[in-house]
């Protein structure tokens, strides 16, 4: 059974309200912008000019891109891989985001 406080912090989650603001690309530009440099989330960085609670860092900082059966197909011929080796393409993946990160911001790290 949970503790008190798991069913208060349920409760909490179920009264909280998302809101969304039409705002103009160069608005939402500039906090998503921001919210890179600051490694926050969009919605943590307009948390935090609002001056609300905000997490400072991302739980899981990671990158996601959906992929299809013919990105697989795609990706496998670039790396010269088969397409049903979504390990190694995974990895090759990773290798080429990193090295374009490197190319991108040589100052910085992985």
């Amino acid at each position: 059974m949970k503790k008190q406080s798991d069913w208060s912090r349920e409760y909490k989650a179920v009264r909280a309200v998302q809101m969304a603001f039409d705002l103009s690309s160069d608005i939402q530009r500039a906090f998503r912008v921001a919210a890179v440099m600051q490694d926050l989330t969009p919605s943590d960085m307009v948390r935090k000019v609002l001056g609300l609670s905000y997490r400072k860092k991302r739980i899981r900082p990671r990158l996601t891109v959906t992929l299809h059966e013919e990105d697989f197909v795609a990706l496998a011929a670039r790396y010269d891989l088969s397409p049903e080796d979504r390990a190694a393409i995974r990895e090759r993946v990773s290798e080429e985001l990193g090295g374009f990160a490197r190319t991108f911001l040589p100052d910085h790290g992985d």
